[in-house]
């Protein structure tokens, strides 16, 4: 058993939702703040600041709460790391990316007061922190840009959300308008655009786009709403309470389909222009010219089209039963809110096809007249405007939802009776108060109402699941280390009143995520050096009693991701690139590749080497080097990923193509800075991957070994394969083929791999 359970009895968090449950009825504000017994599932108070002996090494008030446990069992922390490793732990940390020559140099040549701070707030401050930090955001979120299932279909425009996640971070945006945006964006800030491209978080559920029940298709989707809703945001597994009531946790059934029911209006759109106002009149203005203009020539060419269409339309429709085919056939202004639903995923299949017939499919007379209203269409093509940009978005179908019942064992097809849209009773929750906002007719307000309540000030665990998540990521555990499960089943807390005063904190801090990531890493707990000196008594002693550190008496030293590892070699070899936003990238794919699910490969280096958050995202084909690395299955929510040691690891770094290619580029760099001086060569090398400068021992074997590899490979006339960037420049293939090999063991080693 986990030493955390035996400490902590199982079903604390269980009692706790009973507690809450049986004072429900007083409303959330009205709950008493309990700490023993009824934690989480009542609103977060802040605990006292502990005092404790060693004050000197407090820098914040997390090291109070840190220091105060280990004091409790006799424990002392470690000294502080050196300048160079935590430069390097922050600065992956913070961007996800090795510092540069110039990072060292501004951070290592400050030696007055606030240099480590004056470092947090640069990092902060660059673009690459929200490229960082929104990759944590979309493992959460199952952020993907196909559909998986068989047919696995791209979604065009998915990359605009994962552009929006970036820019939000790195804006700063309040977390709980973060929250606010992507589950009602289109009810709570109708005008702005970046606000609907922020809903596409409702539309990264897996879909089976071809499938004939669409009302099992429709319940699926729904169900992985709530699912990750309630993962994500609440840090909940409600999705057990999707058959029958939660076995362990104090979830009802009847609570798990009051919370689907917010989202029973949803209506995906495709064709959401992302335009102000003002963008969206002139568009409309410029438009009706150009309609008005062609409308003769459209009307003729129509219908040409249109019997084909027709029958296009027809044969794809057969397929679907009657209740389906009549909710199409109804007229659009007549259809229900459920009719708009199953259109728009009826369409998705049948408009491909009736896209498809064009002037092509046309014959004799017919084909000659439309190519002659072609050309007319196109002598007006001034007049047209540049279409908006479109966003992958949601809006309400409807102001008056469909019917939400509670389904026997979660079949759609034994609806049970109706629920209406509530909170966990658990929660201490009030009904609750569902507004249309001023959106139009269509809107129902009910996400809005969702939204609302999970950015209460009072929230039970809204704020707590967050900070912990930056908690997570920044010591490499959770203060909860099951951070999508708060309940019975997750691990308790190992310092739940620290988590109780940062999720205080947080909120009262506006809900500033950086405000978060400088207060946990300025602290003297995150300075910690990772290392365990066993000969030492005090960590000798450490170490007996809490071998897992969850006590946290020593940093923990951590792998790199597969995202932050491809992304560190692109910058030691001068290849990465840094434009930020647009559509993705797609890398060159390594041989064996099944050719029906690779993509192809982008013609121009410049767009293959962009950082790996801008890698296609492919549910059915994840890009292999950050499959190896645990990239996680883009199917479902990831709170935390895997940290996997495997063979095809060490195989893919010391004979992949990938890495390779890229230790001929750093090998070409280093030679063109620094010439034949191989010490100079050495150092370099040392500094740009490892931080650090090379040990005597270190600097004398690398010397040597690139002497001995020169005469070696000029031996044997060899001629590497990508010696060709060598001789271009002028270089010696031989010595680059030496340094290539040099940077290529650098790849390899454990140091490069981990950040201490």
């Amino acid at each position: 058993m986990h030493p955390r359970r035996q400490r902590h009895p199982r079903f604390r968090a269980a009692i706790a939702g009973m507690v809450c449950l049986l004072v429900g009825s007083l409303g959330a504000a009205e709950l008493p703040s309990f700490n023993d017994g009824t934690w989480p599932f009542c609103p977060p108070s802040r605990p006292a600041v502990p005092e404790v002996e060693n004050a000197g090494w407090v820098a914040n008030p997390i090291d109070a709460f840190v220091l105060a446990e280990l004091e409790n069992k006799g424990l002392q922390p470690s000294p502080q790391a050196d300048k160079r490793t935590l430069l390097r732990r922050l600065t992956f940390d913070l961007t996800g990316l090795p510092p540069t020559d110039e990072q060292q140099q501004a951070f290592l040549t400050d030696d007055g007061p606030g240099a480590y701070e004056r470092l947090v707030e640069r990092l902060l401050d660059s673009p690459r922190y929200g490229e960082r930090w929104a990759q944590h955001w979309l493992d959460i979120v199952r952020y993907a840009e196909t559909d998986g299932f068989k047919a696995d279909e791209f979604r065009p425009s998915a990359h605009k959300y994962r552009d929006y996640v970036i820019r939000a971070f790195n804006a700063d945006l309040p977390y709980d308008r973060f929250i606010r945006q992507q589950l009602a964006g289109d009810e709570l800030e109708p005008d702005n655009p970046e606000a609907l491209v922020a809903t596409g978080l409702n539309r990264l559920y897996p879909d089976e786009s071809n499938a004939a029940d669409v009302r099992q298709r429709r319940q699926e989707i729904h169900d992985d709403l709530t699912d990750t809703t309630s993962l994500a945001l609440l840090g909940l597994t409600m999705g057990c309470a999707r058959c029958h009531d939660h076995k362990f946790d104090p979830i009802t059934q009847v609570d798990y389909f009051r919370l689907q029911s917010f989202f029973a209006t949803l209506l995906p759109r495709d064709d959401a222009a992302v335009a102000t106002v003002e963008q969206k009149r002139r568009y409309a203005e410029k438009r009706a010219v150009w309609e008005e203009a062609t409308k003769p020539i459209r009307k003729q060419i129509d219908a040409l089209l249109e019997p084909k269409r027709e029958a296009a339309f027809s044969a794809a429709l057969i397929k679907f039963d009657a209740e389906i085919r009549t909710a199409v056939e109804t007229p659009p202004e007549d259809r229900s809110c459920m009719q708009r639903q199953i259109s728009f995923q009826v369409m998705r299949y049948i408009s491909p096809k009736m896209n498809a017939v064009t002037g092509s499919k046309l014959k004799g007379e017919d084909k000659q007249r439309y190519d002659e209203l072609k050309k007319q269409l196109a002598e007006h093509e001034h007049l047209k405007p540049a279409e908006l940009p479109k966003a992958m978005a949601v809006v309400d179908a409807s102001a008056d939802a469909p019917p939400t019942h509670r389904l026997t064992l979660g079949d759609y097809r034994k609806p049970a009776e109706e629920v209406q849209p509530g909170f966990p009773a658990f929660l201490g929750a009030s009904e609750p108060d569902i507004v249309s906002p001023p959106a139009g007719d269509h809107s129902s307000g009910r996400r809005a109402a969702l939204a609302e309540w999970l950015c209460r000030d009072d929230h039970p665990l809204t704020s707590r699941v967050m900070v912990n998540r930056i908690w997570q990521h920044h010591f490499g555990m959770g203060i909860v280390a099951t951070p999508n499960d708060f309940g019975a089943m997750g691990d308790p807390p190992t310092h739940p009143d620290l988590l109780d005063w940062l999720a205080v904190e947080f909120v009262e801090r506006g809900w500033s995520i950086k405000q978060m990531h400088r207060l946990m890493v300025t602290s003297s707990t995150y300075r910690q050096a990772s290392r365990v000196d066993l000969d030492d008594p005090a960590q000798a002693k450490a170490a007996a009693v809490d071998p897992d550190n969850e006590l946290l008496w020593h940093a923990r030293r951590r792998r790199l991701e597969g995202e932050a590892l491809r992304d560190a070699m692109l910058a030691l070899s001068g290849e990465l690139q840094t434009r930020m936003f647009g559509p993705s990238a797609r890398p060159v794919l390594p041989e064996g590749v099944d050719r029906k699910m690779a993509w192809k490969p982008d013609s121009k280096p410049e767009q293959r080497n962009r950082r790996s958050i801008y890698v296609f995202a492919k549910r059915n084909l994840r890009y292999p080097i950050l499959e190896i690395f645990d990239l996680p299955d883009l199917h479902n929510s990831c709170p935390q990923r895997s940290v996997t040691t495997t063979a095809p690891q060490a195989l893919t770094l010391l004979n992949g193509e990938f890495s390779f290619e890229r230790a001929q580029h750093f090998g070409h760099r280093l030679l063109a800075e620094h010439g034949d001086n191989f010490t100079a060569i050495v150092r370099a090398a040392w500094s740009a991957a490892l931080s650090r400068e090379p040990s005597t021992d270190e600097q004398t074997a690398a010397v040597e070994f690139l002497e001995r590899q020169i005469v070696t490979i000029a031996q044997r006339g060899e001629t590497p394969e990508a010696a060709v960037a060598g001789q271009s420049a002028g270089g010696d293939p031989a010595r680059l083929s030496a340094v290539a090999d040099l940077c290529h063991a650098i790849f390899n080693a454990n140091e490069f791999l981990y950040v201490d």
